[in-house]
């Protein structure tokens, strides 16, 4: 059976999956890293971080499930076009196609001011989330989503605007891609409607074992 991995975002750790997790079924075979340690020390940069993630995907034996949230499904998306033998399923939760740049560009100057004690809940600390950010301010897979051959799971929550028009992108642009928006809920899923969440991915999997 294959494995499935969980994949947080850039502003939660690991631990953000735990809620879902309590109501997934047959849990024992889910994974959720933390992209921290997966970094291993090394220079906070997308390059980086996505050489660790295939590297992290490629030492599990078989192929993978893979499911991501945010910056986890930017990677998750990453590693399916570029390793499609290996993913099972795709599973892509409030998922950017590419990086809207204002919004960015806005987004740093808020973290700007921000006090470094904000960024203790988050995967990195200040300095590392600033590097991160602008290491990924051209990424763009709009061009290449059209190559993803497993079958896709695009969720987003309805209140996500910034990501609402890339889910409908995504699951027009990927061949066997499946569409839910998830009523009542912003970006972060997994902690704002974990047990709906579960239940989507339950039967997801279940489907497709």
């Amino acid at each position: 059976m294959a494995v499935k991995i969980l994949v947080h975002g850039s502003g939660h750790k690991a631990e953000s999956w735990d809620k879902t997790l309590s109501h997934m079924q047959n849990n024992r075979d889910i994974m959720c890293p933390s992209l921290t340690s997966i970094l291993e020390g090394k220079e906070a940069s997308y390059e980086n971080l996505y050489a660790s993630f295939a590297n992290y995907c490629g030492r599990v034996d078989g192929q993978i499930h893979l499911c991501g949230l945010s910056l986890g499904g930017i990677l998750a998306l990453n590693y399916a076009l570029d390793f499609p033998e290996k993913v099972k399923t795709l599973v892509l939760i409030g998922t950017p196609h590419k990086m809207p740049k204002v919004m960015f560009g806005i987004q740093n100057i808020i973290f700007r001011f921000l006090p470094k004690s904000v960024f203790e809940t988050m995967a990195f600390d200040k300095k590392d989330t600033f590097a991160l950010g602008s290491s990924m301010k051209n990424l763009d897979f709009s061009d290449r989503v059209g190559g993803i051959r497993c079958p896709a799971l695009i969720l987003c929550g309805e209140k996500d605007r910034a990501n609402v028009k890339s889910a409908y992108y995504l699951s027009q642009n990927i061949k066997n891609a499946k569409l839910e928006i998830i009523e009542n809920t912003g970006h972060v899923v997994n902690e704002e409607n974990p047990k709906a969440l579960a239940k989507i991915l339950n039967e997801y999997y279940s489907q497709n074992l």
